[in-house]
Parts: structure tokens; sequence; C-alpha cells
């Protein structure tokens, strides 16, 4: 990094550093909640929120973990742009990071805000649904697959985990910040997909029909996937014009819910494109 470019600012050495202090308690949900930021952690991520024109508040590095000049070039080019670039030591970049063996750059950055009811399946018209879903890792997963199939954005219905997870936004792969992630009640899904005459193609073990058998598909479209455990619930199957199963052929009864929302988005991709 060009040593001329900016005056440099001394290094933070200090864990209770106030900046510092206020970044790590977003490793919390509470406190993501309270303030509208979360944590991005690494070179990809962090460069993948930058680039996708995200509303990023601070960037900390911690100059001997950090070895990418793809990274060292974000920060000048940040800097240069006015946002507050803060070198921290190794240990306290540690003590920021929610990885082994970090990588050195870490941002803050503000929630966008997606509200189900601003949000027009007739522009945007290919989603992915999740009832209560529980595991961040998961819901990082579908977001990468929503991202590589050309879908719209993501739904969290009745709870669950957090979207601004540091687990979700690591396994989104940058996915979160090119896609709207909605939160809201059922009930409130129900009257939107209601109002826009939205497809819905729910999962089940249940299912009455075998996924490879749904002809087509027609936007504006949604897929819903059920509670990981218990799958979608009775009056969650009545707001679906199908319910497909995907065919066990082994001992276990259900699959991982980002494999088969993967499998699902291909197949609803691949009959699309035939049409």
């Amino acid at each position: 990094m060009p040593a001329n470019s900016q005056v440099s600012m001394e290094m933070i050495s200090s864990r209770s550093n106030a900046k510092v202090r206020a970044a790590r308690a977003l490793r919390q949900r509470k406190q993501r909640e309270a303030i509208g930021s979360f944590l991005v952690e690494g070179i990809h991520q962090v460069g993948a929120a930058v680039e996708a024109g995200a509303q990023v508040e601070t960037i900390f590095y911690a100059p001997d973990l950090l070895k990418s000049q793809y990274a060292l070039d974000l920060i000048e080019a940040s800097r240069s742009n006015g946002l507050p670039c803060y070198e921290i030591t190794p240990e306290v970049f540690k003590s920021l990071a929610s990885k082994e063996n970090p990588q050195g750059i870490l941002a803050v950055v503000h929630q966008p805000e997606s509200k189900l009811q601003e949000l027009d399946p007739n522009k945007f018209p290919w989603w992915v649904a999740c009832v209560s879903p529980q595991d961040p890792g998961n819901v990082g997963a579908i977001l990468r697959t929503i991202d590589a199939v050309g879908a719209n954005g993501l739904i969290l219905l009745d709870g669950g985990v957090d979207a601004f997870h540091p687990t979700v936004v690591r396994a989104s792969m940058g996915a979160i910040f090119r896609h709207p992630v909605a939160s809201a009640s059922f009930e409130d899904f129900t009257g939107w997909i209601e109002s826009h005459s939205c497809q819905v193609v729910g999962t089940s073990a249940h299912g009455s029909v075998d996924y490879r058998e749904i002809k087509n598909f027609s936007k504006p479209l949604v897929l819903l996937l059920g509670d990981e455990r218990q799958g979608l619930n009775p009056r969650q199957v009545e707001v679906c014009q199908s319910v497909v199963r995907l065919p066990m052929h082994g001992q276990v009864t259900s699959l991982n819910l980002a494999v088969a929302a993967g499998i699902m988005l291909y197949d609803m991709l691949a009959k699309m494109e035939a049409d």
C-alpha cells in the first residue's frame, strides 16, 4: 500500500478500544438487530460487499495477516473514498474474527432493509421461502444457489436464523449483497402470494408428486421449503399449487435443506429454460 497516499493512522493494539468493542458486539444477534449492522469477514466477502455497493461503514485490517494485493488495493481505494479503515494488531483482529486462521480483513456493513410488502414479484419473479430455518450454513448455501440459478431473493418465514449471522454471510459467498432477504410472518406471506398470483411449489417427504413429474413452472414463482425437522404443516401445504417429493432409495428419509433447495432450483431453471 503506498505510504504517502494517506496520513497513517495509529495502529489499534487494545482489545478494549471502543471501535473494536462495538464491532465485536455485532457477533451477537441482539446487538446486530439493535444497531442494524453486521460483520463481514474475509477477503472475498468484503470485496463482494464493496463491489455490490453495500453500505460498508468501517473496515478493520491486520497488515501482518493480510497478504493479498487485491485486499490491500481494496483498502486503499476505500480509504481514498472516505471510508474509515483501521489498522489493528493480529491479536486484536483475532478477537473480532469468528474463523480460525483469519485472512486479516473484516468490515462492518449496514443491514439492507427488504420488506416483503415492498417486493414486487412482477419485477423480481423467482423466490425461495423457508419456514423457520435453524441452520445458518443452510441459509447461506441457499442464497448462493439462488445467485447461481438467477433467482431473485429469499424470504424467511416465522423466525429462525438471523439472515446476517456470520455463518450465513460466509456461506452465501457474496450472494447476500446481491439478493434481497426479507423476513415475514407466514400470514403476511400468504397475503403477498395471493395478491401477486404466485405459483407456489412446496417440498415434502409426503408430497403427492415426484418433482420430475412437474412439466413446467410459471413466474411469479416461489419455492416453499418447510421446517427442517417437521416439514410443511397443513396450513402451509394449503397455499401450494404443487407439493413435490424427492425420491429416496436408501435408508434416509429426508435431505439437507440446502441440498433439497439446490435440486429444486436447478430443476426449475432447466424446465423454464426449455419452455
